[in-house]
């Protein structure tokens, strides 16, 4: 089950932009948290299947973002190898 802290990460992640200046100092301010504890929060709900029904755009959307990096991680290290 979700609890309060990790729904109001959602809610926050679904629209910080809507906050005046930069997305870690809005954090800090409405969620009264550190920039890091927020992003490993938000890491770790990306494979809760209750956050996923909670805010389920915001979870596709993040896992979407998740993906695409981890992709552009292998794909640059497979372009440092020797051509054999």
């Amino acid at each position: 089950m979700l609890g309060e802290r990790e729904r109001a990460v959602l809610d926050f992640e679904r629209s910080w932009w809507l906050y005046p200046g930069p997305k870690d100092r809005a954090v800090g301010e409405y969620l009264g948290m550190s920039a890091t504890r927020y992003y490993q929060v938000l890491r770790r709900l990306l494979d809760d299947s209750e956050a996923e029904r909670y805010d389920p755009l915001t979870i596709h959307r993040l896992r979407r973002v998740r993906e695409r990096a981890r992709r552009k991680r292998v794909e640059g290290r497979l372009g440092d190898r020797p051509a054999t």
